[in-house]
């Protein structure tokens, strides 16, 4: 037998997919170096890139990191291929410009061990500016408990986490879900974590510190089609077309929650256009979504959305507008 097929599968493949990020992706990298859990992989998929991506990844001199290259595929293309090269017992994915806490995967393997049935751990993210570096002080936090048990219900109306490297899967559980969908480019990830759900419950890091901090940028997709209603339709089709889902809630509940997704996204969308400025189309989807499944509290921030004219900036809440 070979040196390589005797080595020990590491406990924990950390897999990233990385497209023209050369910018970002040495403090991804360096803050998976720092881990104060040494038993980790790291698989990054180049995806094409053409500004330096690669040599940035390469120039990090670690027996545990591998680098694999291909044609630009996409996100869930590439989050697939390092699926298949995993060899951890979880599963932890990271955005090239994220990073971890140094403690993040030492708190994750131990709520993960600590919970044998649920489907992965997950823990609490800090919201960062483009520009900004381990050390400096974030935008803002996630804030409330983190919640634990069967989130599907929860799942289905809104996607509870902000990316996969907050997560750390099981790889039984990532089996059996199989890999990401190659035609979603938005919601992707909230479909799958979907269909992780339907296995079983998750497990929460109690420790409400941040163990991964998500960078902000111009540029995401989340900032380019949060705003549009059809950017949402893929990914919706895809979730509630997965027959498993109605066999576990029956028909009922699907149609009632089914109902609220659509209200929240309609919402999510309203709060998107008005941070973009675009105040009057964002009105009407807040009220679209209030009408559709009404709240006091979404009743009461529609109210202020209407009145954003007249308060200071420091109280437009989740309407503030974004830099520029």
């Amino acid at each position: 037998m070979s040196r390589e097929l005797a080595t020990p599968a590491p406990a924990v493949s950390i897999l990233t997919p990385a497209y023209d990020v050369a910018r970002f992706i040495g403090a991804a990298v360096d803050s998976v170096l720092a881990q104060d859990f040494p038993d980790w992989e790291m698989i990054v998929v180049d995806d094409g890139s053409s500004d330096g991506t690669a040599a940035v990844v390469a120039a990090r001199k670690d027996p545990r990191i591998r680098l694999l290259r291909q044609e630009n595929a996409g996100v869930s293309a590439a989050r697939s291929r390092a699926m298949a090269e995993a060899r951890g017992d979880a599963i932890l994915f990271l955005d090239a410009d994220d990073w971890l806490a140094p403690d993040a995967l030492s708190r994750l393997v131990a709520a993960l061990a600590a919970a044998p049935e649920a489907v992965g751990a997950h823990g609490a993210c800090a919201f960062m500016a483009e520009s900004a570096g381990p050390g400096d002080p974030p935008l803002r936090r996630k804030g409330g408990a983190v919640p634990a048990g069967d989130l599907l219900e929860r799942l289905l109306v809104e996607n509870l986490f902000a990316n996969g490297g907050q997560l750390l899967l099981r790889r039984a559980a990532v089996q059996q879900a199989g890999p990401f969908l190659p035609r979603l480019r938005y919601g992707e990830d909230w479909e799958y974590w979907i269909r992780l759900s339907l296995q079983g419950p998750w497990a929460a890091v109690e420790d409400r510190s941040p163990l991964l901090f998500v960078r902000e940028r111009a540029g995401s997709a989340y900032n380019r089609m949060a705003r549009d209603p059809a950017a949402f339709a893929p990914a919706m089709l895809a979730i509630w077309g997965n027959p498993a889902l109605e066999a576990r809630l029956g028909a009922a509940r699907f149609i009632a929650i089914r109902r609220r997704a659509e209200a929240e996204n309609a919402w999510i969308v309203g709060r998107e256009l008005i941070r973009h400025g675009q105040r009057a189309a964002g009105l009407e989807q807040l009220r679209a979504s209030v009408a559709q499944a009404p709240t006091p509290k979404r009743a009461l921030l529609l109210a202020a959305a209407h009145a954003l004219p007249m308060l200071p900036r420091a109280l437009h809440g989740p309407f503030v507008a974004y830099p520029g």
